[in-house]
């Protein structure tokens, strides 16, 4: 470990953290580079250097998200993620153990190094325009029209009884309501509502658990990754689907070693079968339950408990519990759907492989694009159509990309980075033209290579 004054010395046997007044070690990268191991996990904040090797498993947004930044600069992560920074500093200071010498860069590699100090200028304008605030009006709005559309299901059941007509109009608004839980609870998990971090958890608390039957801390263990190494095998959980999809550098790879566990020349039409239908039915029922039994979360077992309680006990009078399941299938499936299109549409076409190493703004922007905006598409998306602003501040309220998009456009302008928008339907054909190039790539690579 390089000591005082020893920019360049060889590391050593590892110290403690930085004792308050003494002066701080200092270290270069190729140092830090060889902390990037299980167990061994530094990383640089503002140019100073912390230990998180033992501290990661106590991290509240989980150890692999931090752990994807080891050895890397994680200041515009560091930033994009919390919303008080002064606060957060104070369980950093423990883990301080030095800073990077005078002469090294501020990033590792070829990063250019306008564009980040653009990106934080423009970070600092948003922030100097308001739009981190959140219209407390929009959002209680949001929840509002939630609770009614689960009301007026019932409703619909109990006035016009059990029939198909009214049972498929009752499934198709409670499919629309869940959607909406998705997108409600997706700004909480995001602490873009209140302005206390604890206030936006317990409402997310209620919002995934009471009102979908989810715990509200596996979708931010799995969703927090996404959004720190987006389309990143092996970091973005949204991407490492092999082998049952093919996606970007996978498919080459996997046709080179002759891999063919599915007819993957054909995922685009299997895509339908299982692939909208099944996610929220089975892949993630399957995965919330097992990672709420294996890490314990009690508190969000009741909450998704409490939610299953009060749909069946709603329905099984009218339906009997065969007939009340029936339903329960039905809605999870109709927004099963939403969920897999709406999501998928801003990333599945875009650059997917392994880890560049990119700057914040650059990794985010080549894993994202946009959608055009109308109100409709605006409500019906929850503002995800605005990927690319989404993805830059995960922590502005949505009601706010349209401000903050002309900026960010003038950023990419500016340093020639592609801003992309689609219409509406372009965007939903090229989920299923992007699985089938991917699948022809791996056929090619599987006959010829």
């Amino acid at each position: 470990m390089g000591g005082v004054g020893e920019p360049g010395g060889e590391p050593g046997p590892r110290e403690g953290p930085a004792q308050p007044g003494a002066p701080l070690p200092v270290y270069r990268w190729e140092q830090i580079r060889k902390h990037d191991l299980p167990g061994d996990k530094w990383l640089v904040i503002e140019r100073r250097v912390y230990d998180i090797s033992r501290w990661a498993q106590r991290h509240p947004g989980g150890s692999r998200l931090i752990g994807h930044h080891g050895a890397e600069d994680a200041t515009d992560a560091f930033r994009a993620f919390h919303q008080d920074l002064n606060f957060v500093r104070k369980f950093l200071q423990p883990l301080l153990i030095g800073q990077l010498a005078p002469e090294e860069p501020s990033q590792d590699g070829p990063q250019n190094v306008q564009l980040i100090e653009d990106f934080r200028a423009l970070r600092q304008a948003a922030e100097d325009m308001k739009l981190f605030e959140a219209d407390p009006t929009f959002f209680a709005l949001l929840l509002g029209h939630i609770l009614a559309m689960e009301v007026l299901a019932w409703l619909i059941v109990y006035l016009l009884g059990p029939g198909w007509v009214p049972s498929t109009l009752a499934a198709l608004i409670l499919a629309v309501s869940q959607a909406q839980c998705w997108c409600l609870q997706h700004d909480l998990g995001h602490a873009s509502i209140f302005r206390k971090s604890r206030w936006n958890h317990v409402a997310q608390q209620f919002v995934m658990g009471q009102l979908k039957g989810f715990s509200a801390h596996w979708w931010n263990f799995r969703h927090f990754q996404h959004h720190a190494k987006p389309n990143i095998f092996h970091k973005d959980p949204d991407v490492t689907v092999a082998p049952v999809f093919l996606l970007g550098e996978s498919s080459v790879e996997y046709g080179k070693k002759k891999r063919r566990y599915l007819p993957y020349n054909h995922q685009h039409l299997y895509f339908f079968l299982i692939g909208p239908p099944l996610l929220t039915l089975v892949n993630f029922e399957v995965e919330n339950l097992a990672y709420m039994l294996v890490c314990l979360q009690w508190t969000d077992l009741l909450w998704a408990a409490s939610f299953y309680s009060r749909f069946f006990l709603s329905y099984v009078p009218f339906y009997g519990v065969p007939g009340a399941l029936l339903l329960f299938v039905a809605v999870r499936v109709l927004e099963s759907h939403w969920f897999v299109w709406i999501t998928q549409m801003n990333h599945i076409p875009k650059e997917i492989g392994h880890e560049k190493h990119r700057d914040w703004a650059s990794s985010q922007l080549a894993a994202t694009c946009n959608v055009e905006p109308s109100l409709f598409i605006d409500w019906f998306s929850g503002h995800l159509n605005f990927q690319i602003e989404h993805h830059l501040f995960p922590t502005m309220p949505r009601h706010n990309y349209r401000r903050v998009a002309p900026l960010v456009k003038a950023l990419c302008a500016k340093h020639g980075l592609h801003y992309e928008v689609k219409p509406f339907l372009t965007a939903l054909l090229d989920i299923v033209g992007s699985l089938k190039k991917s699948g022809d790539i791996w056929l090619d690579a599987y006959l010829h290579q």
